[in-house]
């Protein structure tokens, strides 16, 4: 089957800032930016640029602001959960309670438009060795 995925879309309030945070975050480059719509994209020459499906930032009225739990969202793994759960809040993003348990290994945060997503706990040197 010759079928890739292209982007993931995300409605926003604001795609310039939206895609601004999300760059910020995943270390990505901003390669779209006109009035309604954004759109981030891996490093170039990085191994994912190609591959990784872009995020195309999308402008929705201002009425349509977020009042439900997403029902897709991302799960990022770094390589030190505490340090980037810092950095996450410094560029705007917050820890949200979607209902988890506090025992719980991930983190659930929110972009600054109230879309959640988690943070996980890095690998063990154990789970890396099984890859």
């Amino acid at each position: 089957m010759s079928i890739r995925v292209q982007c993931v879309n995300y409605d926003a309030i604001d795609p310039s800032a939206q895609a601004r945070f999300w760059a910020e975050v995943l270390g990505w480059r901003i390669t779209l930016e006109v009035e309604k719509e954004s759109v981030i994209e891996p490093p170039e020459g990085s191994p994912e640029d190609g591959i990784v499906p872009d995020f195309l930032f999308l402008r929705v009225p201002d009425d349509e602001t977020k009042t439900v739990k997403n029902r897709v969202h991302m799960d990022l793994r770094p390589d030190d959960q505490e340090a980037e759960i810092a950095r996450i809040e410094q560029l705007g993003g917050k820890r949200v309670d979607v209902g988890q348990d506090e025992s719980a290994s991930w983190v659930v945060m929110a972009d600054p438009e109230g879309n959640e997503f988690c943070v996980l706990r890095a690998f063990t040197a154990e789970e890396l060795a099984s890859f």
